[in-house]
């Protein structure tokens, strides 16, 4: 009888496995590059997103922008049985808080909330830019339409809600309109800090700013490449943490490290013609995004944008210099490109999403042994772990072993010192946690 039992369980679990792999390709196939393109050139046709440009017009500024960008979600959500809730969430800015901030200014974000079935305090964020501005990042009334950034962001956000709100989650997805990203990412900060007061556990954010050129400045043109950039560990980790990782590893392995070895993991998986690359940057040299002020918060967070950027059509007045087209103008957009690094959003999200949560605590130990030794903690709803493993200098987990439902394992003829490990947790339906670094020792 007990064989009985394990056999049906284990097809219970291969159906489940082959229903999500399907519902993974279901998904790649029903973001739309067409959809894409009508809310980019929407979005653009406000003239102005500025975060100081005006909010009393209907059709121009980040006002009806962010309006109409409500109403969209309300539209999505209307489709999915009220799946969604949408709500603004707003911070007042005083004038003078820097230098981008000329007068009292109210950043305001659009959430939209897929709440989910057995964790509905774990959220998964993907998020966009509203707001957009031209070479003087002070000028909020001449034209701005901001089309790759961050129209594209946005429009990719919207799409992936469209897209996933017709399936159902055990973790809560949050959608999210961000403003102010361009007067010194006040929209994150707001947000990060309303997630801090309300006690969401974030499990991480996917930051979108730049997913439609292909055409870089330098030449090339990929409609293939895109970057992953993520900070090597949270800043808000503790002294005795900085100094044991001096001993046992882990300068690359941190929390948001995590999350961009995931999407890189799920794309390689259901989207392999594409070619996620991995930075171990917070971001561009010198710059920064709305993923930066929840890493300050001590939450997991990556920008997935485009690999060949453009400057002359980023923060630039519309114009055209020695045969030179200045501008963030729509026809600069690729929008089958716009579509891809939406459905890497979107598979990586309902990944996370399908998945129970990472073990909290992973002991490591079998120093001066010839085996890896590990103990991790049990994670409610998991069938199972698997323990992944690579090369100190290898950016990506390259070899892993499912080690089935216990809470301890042995890897016999693998030298700890030679490799860094991590556990992920395994549900009843194949998918799986994103994978928790070893933060305690035993021996």
């Amino acid at each position: 009888m007990r064989v009985l039992i394990l056999l049906g369980l284990l097809l219970l679990s291969n159906i489940c496995l082959g229903q999500k792999e399907a519902d993974m390709y279901s998904i790649i196939h029903a973001v739309s590059s067409e959809r894409i393109k009508k809310d980019v050139t929407t979005l653009a046709n406000f003239g102005t997103r500025h975060t100081l440009s005006d909010t009393v017009s209907k059709t121009r500024g980040i006002g009806a922008a962010r309006r109409w960008i409500k109403k969209e979600f309300q539209k999505t959500s209307k489709n999915c049985n009220n799946c969604l809730e949408v709500t603004y969430q707003k911070n007042l800015i005083k004038k003078g808080e820097n230098d981008r901030i000329t007068k009292d200014v109210v950043v305001v974000n659009v959430l939209a909330l897929q709440k989910g079935t057995k964790y509905p305090n774990r959220y998964i964020i993907m998020s966009g830019d509203i707001d957009s501005r031209v070479s003087d990042p002070n000028n909020y009334t001449s034209n701005s339409p901001g089309a790759n950034d961050n129209a594209t962001g946005m429009a990719g956000t919207l799409e992936a809600a469209r897209v996933l709100s017709q399936f159902s989650f055990e973790n809560s997805i949050l959608y999210v309109g961000l403003s102010g990203e361009e007067q010194g990412l006040f929209g994150g900060k707001g947000l990060a800090n309303f997630a801090k007061e309300k006690g969401w556990e974030i499990i991480g954010i996917l930051n979108n700013d730049m997913i439609g050129n292909i055409t870089g400045v330098d030449g090339v043109i990929s409609n293939r490449d895109f970057r992953i950039f993520s900070e090597p560990v949270p800043p808000t980790e503790t002294e005795k943490e900085r100094k044991l990782r001096r001993f046992y590893g882990g300068e690359v392995d941190g929390i948001s490290r995590q999350l961009a070895r995931f999407v890189y993991k799920t794309t390689k998986k259901y989207m392999p013609e594409m070619n996620p690359m991995l930075v171990y940057r917070l971001d561009r040299f010198g710059r920064g995004g709305h993923h930066k002020p929840f890493n300050d918060a001590g939450f997991a967070g990556i920008r997935i944008m485009e690999a060949h950027e453009n400057y002359t059509q980023q923060h630039q007045d519309i114009r055209t210099e020695n045969g030179i087209a200045y501008g963030d103008v729509v026809e600069h957009v690729n929008f089958e490109y716009n579509k891809k690094l939406t459905a890497v959003n979107a598979i990586s999200l309902a990944s996370i999403a399908w998945a129970p949560p990472a073990p909290k605590k992973v002991e490591i130990g079998g120093i001066v042994e010839p085996a890896a030794k590990f103990k991790w903690s049990k994670v409610d709803g998991a069938m199972g772990y698997k323990i992944y493993w690579r090369n100190t200098t290898s950016p990506t987990w390259d070899y892993s072993k499912s080690v089935g439902n216990v809470l301890e394992h042995t890897l016999d003829g693998i030298v700890v010192d030679n490799y860094f490990f991590g556990i992920a947790a395994i549900g009843a339906n194949g998918q799986e946690s994103i994978v928790t670094f070893p933060n305690a020792i035993f021996r």
